[in-house]
């Protein structure tokens, strides 16, 4: 691979500034939320994977280290259904990320949509839903301009 392959593709802040504000106005509305913090990471690390957005995937896992997450969770988002470490709620969040951002032909499930309802209230489903939609259009800003993850920028 060559450098030009790790080069961003254009700087949309700069061209499409207002576009950026509104997208962080949905992360101030779920991070002012009653979703829980590290359900909203794990969601974003999760759908990040699936969209293989590299900038994405380093930022989120760093983000969760930082908050003290233990390698343990964090090597096994990828893995979470066969995994001992995460919760419940963490489970049907994740479930719920997983089937939104696949968007099948038929949607989301009714069962996984149930097992979310059964764990979170209606603002806090609210807000799931939220951050599943934005960290998915996040991951298509990060892919199509091939934006460069921060641990491997230089300078």
């Amino acid at each position: 691979m060559t450098d030009t392959e790790f080069a961003p593709r254009l700087d949309v802040k700069a061209h499409a500034g207002e576009a950026y504000k509104h997208m962080f106005g949905l992360e101030r509305f779920v991070a002012d939320s009653a979703l829980p913090r590290t359900i909203h990471a794990l969601v974003k690390l999760r759908v990040s994977q699936m969209n293989g957005c590299a900038f994405c995937v380093d930022m989120h896992a760093h983000d969760l280290k930082a908050e003290g997450e233990v390698d343990e969770r964090l090597h096994s988002v990828v893995t979470w259904r066969e995994a001992p470490f995460f919760t419940p709620q963490e489970r049907a969040a994740l479930a719920l990320a997983e089937e939104a951002t696949d968007l099948g032909r038929h949607g989301v499930g009714d069962e996984v949509w149930a097992d979310a309802r059964k764990h979170f209230d209606d603002e806090q489903v609210a807000a799931l839903v939220v951050a599943i939609a934005t960290i998915n259009a996040w991951n298509r800003f990060g892919t199509i301009l091939r934006l460069v993850p921060g641990s491997l920028r230089k300078g």
